[in-house]
């Protein structure tokens, strides 16, 4: 069984900056893929960027795209997400995923182990 964990939400001001963690442990992280969603009330879930097990094999939204840059680091079993010039419309429940499986990268479906959620609220 995989545990993923994400840190680093909170509240900051448009235009601003903010990174979020994630790691994940009981498998050998760098036989994971992982991704980023994000979700607000009453909304489905939709894709952020992700990462293959290739460290240079990365997807990003189109919304995101320029601003967001996703990263790993197999050493310390980490993703990170870089988030620049947030906007209130970036405000929502970030969700890290994993996948030890094959998958199409932007599909909430293709992941098999996700955390709990981190708040990120961009107020304007």
């Amino acid at each position: 069984q995989v545990q993923v964990v994400e840190s680093g939400g909170g509240l900051v001001q448009a235009g601003g900056s903010l990174s979020l963690s994630c790691t994940a442990s009981g498998r050998t992280f760098s036989s994971l893929a992982m991704g980023w969603f994000r979700q607000n009330p009453g909304k489905e879930r939709e894709f952020v960027a992700s990462v293959s097990w290739i460290p240079e094999n990365t997807y990003y939204t189109a919304s995101v795209r320029g601003r967001f840059t996703i990263s790993r680091d197999n050493a310390k079993n980490t993703v990170t997400l870089r988030m620049n010039s947030l906007s209130p419309e970036d405000t929502a429940v970030y969700y890290c995923a994993a996948r030890d499986v094959d998958g199409v990268p932007y599909l909430v479906t293709s992941y098999n182990y996700w955390g709990q959620g981190t708040q990120v609220t961009v107020s304007s």
